[in-house]
């Protein structure tokens, strides 16, 4: 681990450097492609092109998550502000913190804001998002951190009524049991007084579902697909990218939005890097991702079991998404 100090009131910390992310790349490419079925974990769509078709994904109509959480946050900012008196927040996955500027105004206006902790598995954005919030929030102090919330919970400090902000939905890219297992990480580390706010996507349509990620423009294929970019580049990799074809389909025993990438045809690829020859058959799929998606009593009971009291659940008044607020007792 690295901290440096930027300036008297911020600071950046290292718990993720270039060679631990090549190294688990590594493990995860060697483990998902050599399962049956194959599967690749979907932390690695997000180098810079897969970040920029991510970006256009949330602007698309088809996709409503993200516009619909940001207009919850809107909505009710000032009663988070309110409820939880937090004087820091630690935003998990934070990217360049653009909803939780609302939730930073809010409490700036109330009056409780000292520090602010953006975490992120990319160093560069964290990077740029510690001066930007540093000049927005004047006297507030400003600790970024690299890291991977599967890895580095642990190091994270709390208390002093933090609030815990993860959105997006990004629980939901974890298997039941990996959810069960980040919340009591999770949970291990904050005070009693600690607050999560946590973004959910909402069982819905399947159409409108299935449509989300597999949008009529192709951008989420295009998203999809360069995960295969990622490891020729990083990998010394010969998978030819138009081999494979973009699937999302919906598995309602799960509760949940599968991708897959979807071999044409019979084909035969090798990692240099990793020492590793693999046959893909004709038809044959890579998932690379999972979204579940959840129920009201579901998110209850999920943050229960943890350990966290649900204080409130912020919807949308089609109930496509919500905005949970639980504490610590």
């Amino acid at each position: 681990m690295t901290r440096t100090p930027i300036d008297d009131r911020c600071s950046i910390e290292v718990h993720l450097e270039a060679e631990d992310l090549r190294q688990a790349l590594c493990r995860d490419v060697l483990a998902g492609l050599t399962a049956v079925p194959k599967s690749l974990p979907p932390k690695w769509f997000y180098d810079e092109r897969g970040s920029q078709l991510f970006d256009e994904i949330t602007r698309l109509r088809e996709y409503y998550p993200t516009r619909t959480e940001t207009q919850i946050l809107q909505h009710h900012v000032a009663t988070i502000a309110r409820r939880t008196g937090a004087t820091r927040l630690l935003e998990l996955g934070s990217g360049t913190s653009t909803k939780t500027k609302f939730i930073l105004d809010a409490l700036m206006a109330a009056g409780t804001l000292t520090h602010i902790v953006p975490f992120d598995v990319c160093e560069a954005i964290v990077q740029e998002a510690v001066p930007v919030l540093a000049a927005r929030y004047p006297g507030v102090r400003v600790d970024g951190i690299v890291g991977d919330f599967e890895q580095h919970l642990g190091r994270l400090e709390m208390g002093d009524h933090t609030l815990v902000a993860f959105l997006g939905g990004t629980i939901g890219n974890l298997i039941p049991v990996e959810r069960a297992k980040f919340l009591n990480e999770l949970v291990d580390q904050m005070h009693s007084g600690d607050w999560l706010l946590l973004g959910t996507d909402l069982v819905k349509d399947p159409a409108r579902l299935v449509a989300a990620y597999d949008d009529a423009a192709g951008v989420t294929a295009a998203f999809n697909v360069n995960v295969l970019r990622v490891l020729n580049r990083e990998l010394d990799g010969n998978l030819v990218v138009d081999q494979f074809e973009h699937v999302a389909r919906w598995r309602p025993e799960e509760q949940w939005i599968e991708m897959h990438l979807r071999s044409r045809q019979m084909q035969e690829v090798r990692l240099g890097a990793l020492g590793l020859d693999l046959v893909f058959a004709a038809g044959e799929h890579i998932q690379t991702e999972i979204s579940a998606k959840f129920t009201l009593g579901g998110i209850g009971n999920e943050l229960g079991a943890a350990g966290l009291t649900l204080d409130e659940v912020f919807t949308d008044d089609a109930k496509d998404f919500a905005v949970s607020l639980a504490f610590k007792p």
